[in-house]
């Protein structure tokens, strides 16, 4: 009668105590995030001040160099890892919540442009991200982890084709270490493109989300650029993330009849499981503000709530980003997704800026 009687009371505290875990690094997101947010409006105040003409640097792009210094210098202490991994619920919340700032009608014909853009890019993605694989003579599900993050979300992508092709860990860690570097880079260069071409935030937040791997990447490498092109920017990439289930499956069906994995029995249910939730949230909150079913007041605090789960989410992209470890996995997989990656990015930017103009028309 008494472990019948304590058993449920320790499923609580058990859980009380991972949540307990979690604080560290949720708090350590939260200082970089307000660190950030400091940083950017104190830099803008002295050279107002002082009148120098100097660029604004959005709190985005401080709160992720913090994070790159944290990890590549003192490092992350294991207190704070399980904290940090809560970025990517950030993330996805901050997206959810973004949906109260786009109507229906605006989020179905951009995704129907994007979901166009998204089916060319994943079709030149996979193709030559394969045929980059063989030339460079990688293993076969080495390149097929490759080919699936780079054509659709990254990190999210390579971790849901690695059981479903049932791929070596090695080979999901090596490919995962080139999309992460990959994505850094894309931080710092796609603004800079964007700027120097003169890019309208609709293109540029069109380009981001096509051509940036990892959601959170995509995500920051938009808001960096203005407000408007972060917001596209989530759009386009959350159309591509809807994708997963798909070619997943595929992926799954192809190395099943090679007899090198298990064979997909309810392909429904499969897709169910891959399908990444976050996306019907997005658009239940849209439809919903294209309802009226929020005032201005209720609007305007789903913004703020965005703003504050993204707040959270920089940090954690910088942070789990490790120099040492990346150089630890090799060149052969890093040279294979440069290389494919500067490809897709020019093919989707020819792309995006045809786009763009007939969007103009």
């Amino acid at each position: 009668m008494a472990d019948a009687t304590t058993l449920p009371q320790t499923r609580p505290a058990h859980r009380f105590e991972q949540l307990l875990q979690l604080v560290p690094g949720v708090l350590l997101l939260a200082l970089i995030g307000f660190a950030a947010k400091l940083i950017e409006q104190s830099s803008a105040k002295y050279a107002k001040a002082h009148h120098l003409t100097a660029p604004n640097i959005e709190h985005v792009l401080w709160a992720i160099l913090i994070g790159l210094l944290i990890s590549n210098t003192v490092g992350v202490p294991r207190i704070f890892r399980q904290g940090i991994a809560t970025y990517e619920f950030w993330l996805k919340a901050g997206i959810v919540l973004l949906g109260s700032r786009f109507i229906l009608g605006d989020v179905l014909k951009l995704g129907g442009v994007s979901l166009g853009l998204v089916a060319l890019e994943l079709a030149v993605s996979i193709s030559f991200m394969t045929f980059l694989g063989r030339l460079f003579k990688l293993r076969p599900k080495l390149t097929s982890l490759l080919a699936v993050g780079s054509s659709i979300c990254g990190v999210s992508a390579i971790i849901a084709a690695e059981g479903a092709i049932d791929a070596d860990e090695e080979d999901a860690s090596f490919a995962i270490a080139a999309i992460l570097a990959l994505g850094a880079i894309s931080l710092f260069a796609f603004p800079l493109i964007g700027r120097a071409l003169h890019m309208s935030d609709r293109a540029y937040g069109l380009w981001a989300g096509l051509a940036v791997d990892n959601t959170a990447e995509a995500t920051a490498a938009g808001a960096l650029y203005s407000d408007a092109a972060g917001k596209l920017a989530v759009l386009a990439k959350t159309t591509r993330n809807a994708m997963i289930g798909f070619v997943v499956l595929g992926y799954a069906w192809y190395w099943a009849r090679q007899g090198q994995a298990q064979a997909v029995g309810n392909k429904a249910a499969f897709l169910w499981q891959k399908f990444p939730k976050f996306v019907l949230g997005f658009l239940l909150i849209s439809t919903l503000a294209t309802a009226r079913f929020f005032n201005s007041t209720q609007l305007t605090s789903l913004a703020n709530l965005s703003r504050w789960a993204f707040l959270l989410t920089f940090g954690g992209v910088g942070l789990r980003t490790n120099s040492g470890q990346m150089r630890k996995q090799g060149l052969g997989p890093f040279a294979v997704g440069a290389i494919g990656e500067v490809a897709i990015a020019l093919l989707t930017l020819g792309m995006v800026l045809l786009t763009d103009r007939l969007l103009r028309v």
